[in-house]
């Protein structure tokens, strides 16, 4: 026990002298594996586990999700998605901003990367709301929190590396994620909502468009639909795996690009680099937090935790909350993807003693990761959002988000409260 918090603290250090969570992770591992039963019993282990991840064939999904949304955003779907939810919204109070949230879902759906969304859209909206007169607390507060929705709404990394680590069906995962998705816009755009009713100059109304101008606009984004529709529906209906399902999304998108003409060769070369090089670093991560959770386990950290929980007669209810509260605090210093993959070791047990349903609970840590990123002072999505649109300023993205996250966390209740809203759909795929 006391070699696994020695472990927790010396990542934490490299972390916080900024060394790469990916090395940190690899370094205390193989570290404190040599440190205790010997340096090449270490290494071998560290081998095996990278040969191991790298044949993994689950992770496929990942660089073929992320070819996808690349390629969707070099085609300009993401500009097309901006402009349609903006002829059917715009001309409301607020309605920049709500067609900014219904963006973000649209991007998320084909994209799966909240970082992503979150850049792609604030280059987009931004502008867009300081030209209309919008609150620069408004428009921060939008573009934030529809961003987070990238990770939760299918398809989604972190559900990817999640079900790899826990051995949880990605294709349940995936669909389990609409409807608490589906309810996150739902509350986004009550935040909205309440913010123009407090502060109608807040969100002045834009022109209205006309009926056909709504329903031009709307084709234009066909491709989006379809995607999703194709890979969403297949998965949902067992006509094909995710692997397989991300690999027809990205072939899709690929012909799209071809088709509009939207890209160059070069751009092209490009994207496929981006994508490689995103999937590799990702890969690394997995990787390290695979050689960190063999130390943990070698300690007999996660076991005793388990023992010392389950002695203890801790109610549900309690540990519960412990570990949201967790997340939250790890949320101010870490990614989401480094959150996902150090706690998740330690977590496991303790989510298979009290008989969680790990669908759910998967879901449950994907809306909490979703808040650290929104939540003051360190939250990924608010610096993305900083150095894409430096105007704003951090102090005004810090206060225009403060109403989302009231929102998520009124939704992260209805969801703890209620486990059938992720779960029915997952139940009716049997």
């Amino acid at each position: 026990m006391l070699e696994a918090v020695l472990g927790f603290a010396a990542l934490l250090l490299l972390v916080f002298l900024r060394v790469p969570v990916a090395l940190a992770m690899l370094a205390v591992g193989i570290g404190g594996f040599g440190l205790i039963v010997g340096w090449k019993p270490a290494l071998v282990s560290a081998a095996q586990l990278a040969v191991h991840t790298a044949q993994e064939y689950g992770l496929l999904v990942i660089p073929l999700f992320l070819l996808m949304g690349n390629l969707i955003s070099r085609a300009g779907m993401s500009e097309r998605l901006y402009d349609a939810s903006y002829a059917w919204l715009g001309h409301r109070r607020g309605g920049l901003a709500r067609a900014t949230i219904v963006s973000c879902a649209g991007f998320s759906a084909v994209c799966g990367s909240s970082l992503a969304t979150t850049a792609t859209m604030a280059r987009i909206a931004v502008p867009q709301m300081e030209r209309l007169g919008y609150a620069p607390a408004l428009s921060a507060g939008s573009v934030a929190a529809g961003g987070t929705l990238g990770i939760l709404i299918p398809p989604s990394v972190i559900m990817v590396l999640y079900g790899v680590l826990t051995q949880t069906d990605i294709a349940a995962l995936f669909i389990a994620g609409i409807v608490p998705g589906l309810i996150g816009v739902a509350f986004y755009m009550l935040a909205v909502s309440a913010v123009t009713w407090l502060q109608p100059d807040a969100g002045p109304p834009g022109p209205r468009t006309g009926w056909r101008g709504r329903w031009r606009a709307l084709a234009g984004v066909w491709e989006i639909v379809a995607f999703f529709l194709a890979v969403m529906g297949g998965i949902y209906f067992g006509v094909f795996t995710p692997t397989e399902a991300a690999g027809i999304g990205a072939f899709g998108a690929f012909l799209s690009v071809i088709f509009r003409r939207a890209t160059d060769l070069a751009g092209m070369v490009a994207i496929f680099h981006e994508t490689a090089m995103l999937s590799a670093a990702l890969l690394l991560v997995l990787i390290g937090a695979f050689v960190f959770s063999a130390f943990l386990n070698m300690t007999g950290m996660p076991r005793e935790i388990g023992a010392m929980v389950s002695g203890a007669g801790y109610p549900a209810w309690l540990v519960m909350a412990l570990m949201i509260l967790a997340y939250l605090v790890l949320g101010m210093v870490l990614d989401s993807i480094s959150m996902i993959l150090l706690t998740i070791p330690v977590f496991l047990p303790l989510v298979r003693l009290y008989g969680f349903d790990p669908v759910w609970f998967g879901i449950i840590i994907v809306v909490v990761t979703e808040i650290s990123l929104i939540t003051p002072p360190i939250g990924m999505n608010l610096f993305v959002l900083a150095n894409v649109a430096p105007g704003l300023g951090i102090a005004t993205i810090y206060r225009g988000v403060i109403p989302f996250v009231i929102a998520d966390l009124v939704r992260l209740a209805l969801l703890l409260a209620f486990p059938v809203l992720s779960l029915f759909l997952p139940a009716m795929m049997d």
